[in-house]
């Protein structure tokens, strides 16, 4: 494969990252931006769908400015971190570490709410000394390579999507799941970020058009289960399926983390995972999540479960 094409829209230079998605972004500072840079950016984001902003060092303030330029946030700035408030590192059988582990699947962020997230952004505090990259996986050109029937089949599919049935496969009991989020979002958070009731969920079709671009995707992951009209044994077999067949070369960009960097993403189009790290070295990282739009992320309906 060729070098990617350097791009320069001024100021910026613009360097995609050789995968279908993701581009490296200089030049740039995100907490003094005027007009011209955020179209910019802006434009570059839905091309693109994950822009990487090397040595930021944004406090969460910064962080949050520059992520309201989306939209109305639902998480503010939240410390994702394997280290406690008291400087201690958190096991394997911490509630907010089961979370973590969870995250180890791909998945988009808050598809299990009534209104899925729109956007979200890293920033990395602490890098381990080995692993805790996190990777992106391109759903809209991997909903391009499928075969024209499976395309057509799965076009007419829904799922249900829940946090507490990812978090089951796991290994996460409910009452654990619910601790972690409160511990990560009780603080800190403003309260628009809401645990999910375990007993409603979202339903939701496996493929979803863009509301700006108009490109279509794939829209499944961790928390997608439940198929209407299938069996629960086909329903996951052919989730699985097209997870495996979506997240392969050339459609996953990898980010090895350097501290001050920061990442930002469309939900509507990528999946996400972050890969695993020794529990005895910290990573720390500073999440921003902006909600969706309720006509174009609202789920098709709410389902009870039995």
């Amino acid at each position: 494969m060729s070098e990617p094409a350097e791009e320069r829209v001024k100021p910026l230079t613009i360097t995609p990252t050789g995968a279908t998605l993701g581009a490296l972004v200089t030049n740039v500072r995100l907490d003094n931006l005027d007009d011209e840079t955020w179209y910019a950016i802006e434009a570059a984001f839905h091309k693109y769908a994950v822009l990487v902003f090397p040595s930021q060092f944004l406090d969460g303030a910064a962080q949050q400015g520059f992520a309201k330029r989306f939209g109305d946030l639902i998480i503010d700035a939240v410390r994702f971190s394997s280290e406690k408030d008291d400087g201690t590192l958190r096991g394997e059988s911490d509630p907010v570490m089961k979370l973590y582990r969870g995250n180890e699947d791909w998945h988009t962020d808050s598809s299990f709410q009534e209104i899925s997230a729109k956007v979200s952004i890293l920033s990395s505090v602490k890098v381990p000394k080995s692993g805790g990259q996190t990777q992106w996986a391109d759903m809209r050109a991997a909903f391009d390579m499928l075969e024209p029937n499976t395309r057509l089949k799965i076009s007419r599919l829904n799922a249900r999507h829940s946090l507490y049935h990812s978090q089951k496969k796991v290994g996460g009991a409910q009452s654990t799941t619910t601790a972690g989020l409160r511990e990560l979002h009780g603080k800190t958070d403003t309260g628009a970020y809401q645990p999910p009731d375990e007993n409603r969920v979202p339903l939701r079709p496996l493929v979803k058009v863009h509301p700006v671009t108009g490109r279509p995707s794939l829209f499944i992951g961790r928390h997608a289960h439940g198929i209407e009209g299938i069996s629960n044994a086909e329903s996951e077999r052919l989730l699985e399926e097209l997870t495996q067949f979506s997240c392969q070369s050339p459609r996953i960009y990898s980010h090895d983390w350097k501290v001050g960097d920061i990442v930002i993403w469309d939900n509507r189009c990528v999946l996400h995972r972050v890969r695993s790290w020794p529990l005895d070295s910290p990573r720390a990282m500073l999440h921003t999540r902006v909600g969706g739009n309720p006509y174009t992320e609202g789920a098709i309906s709410m389902r009870t479960i039995d």
